[in-house]
């Protein structure tokens, strides 16, 4: 068997595949189907520094190779995730990683401040594509200006390991990524959703609730690997690669474009243990051509 294990800065994943936020609740819901420790890593649902009750329904529509989803963050709050959720994850033997939004600078550096006094949660995963309420609206993550306030802001109250989450919907991604490692990010995944429509041709109305929603699945996947392998070479921090997933070969080719570690998301509602075939897959490709570690083949793509 290949050595799977690598690095996210300080953060040691025994394999590099995880889960991606809002696919795989909190864990518990799967753990049923799979056996979470076998995971590299599970990066839990959104959470926010107070209650949300996301958007009204309908909120997800089915499109072609993918989905639209406008759920809108719906979490009880990081009190009640340190309170009741919390210490029913805490000791899942593998990294526990908590996905974090808010809707200004100090909103998400007062979430992680209290993700930071958890002791078993090693990392945060920071969800910049949300709307800056300051201005307009507009998501911190399509600005460098925007970007770097909110990692600002979190690292100087959040000590351990930093993932930053990159939104897909700008002009030059690495500019952001860039911009996020200055801040002191110790990693960035890359892409959260593209932001897209579906329309009820009888009803003559778009589907969603609040007419858009984030695309994901196998459709997003070219463009997400093309903005793994520029950002792989724009930054010296690791990436985490995401972005339509769904077999050891995906996950393989983002590797290969430069990613660390892949993080996959829709294909877990189609099943709930494609994380450990992908895993499987990978070390049966490793064996295959007689390669020792997987990373070997990071960023090997020419």
């Amino acid at each position: 068997m290949a050595k799977l294990n690598v690095n996210i800065g300080r953060l040691a994943l025994k394999n590099p595949v995880m889960t991606a936020s809002g696919t795989f609740g909190y864990g518990l819901e799967f753990q049923d189907f799979v056996p979470l420790h076998e995971i590299g890593g599970i990066i839990v649902k959104g959470t926010t520094l107070k209650p949300r009750e996301g958007n009204d329904y309908p909120r997800m529509a089915e499109t072609p190779m993918g989905m639209l989803n406008c759920v809108g963050l719906q979490n009880k709050g990081v009190d009640y995730f340190a309170e009741h959720i919390y210490p029913q994850i805490k000791d899942i033997d593998t990294n526990m990683i908590v996905n974090v939004s808010g809707s200004s600078p100090e909103d998400y550096a007062e979430c992680a401040a209290r993700i930071d006094a958890l002791e078993r949660i090693p990392a945060i995963e920071l969800n910049i594509s949300c709307p800056n309420v300051r201005d307009g609206g507009m998501a911190f993550g399509v600005t460098c200006a925007g970007a770097s306030s909110v990692v600002k802001a979190v690292r100087a109250r959040y000590h351990k390991t930093l993932i930053v989450k990159l939104s897909p919907n700008v002009t030059d991604i690495t500019e952001i990524a860039r911009s996020v490692e200055a801040e002191g990010a110790d990693s960035v995944s890359l892409i959260n959703t593209l932001m897209g429509t579906a329309i009820d041709i009888e009803k003559r109305r778009r589907v969603l609730s609040i007419g858009t929603g984030g695309l994901s699945g196998p459709a997003v996947k070219p463009v997400a690997l093309r903005m793994v392998w520029q950002v792989a070479r724009a930054v010296k921090i690791p990436v985490i690669g995401l972005g339509g997933i769904c077999t050891a070969t995906d996950a393989i080719e983002f590797m290969m474009a430069g990613a660390t570690a892949v993080e996959i998301g829709t294909a877990n509602f189609l099943d709930p243990a494609v994380t450990l075939k992908v895993r499987e897959g990978i070390n049966e490709w490793l064996d295959r051509h007689g390669v020792a570690s997987v990373e070997e083949i990071i960023g090997c793509a020419e």
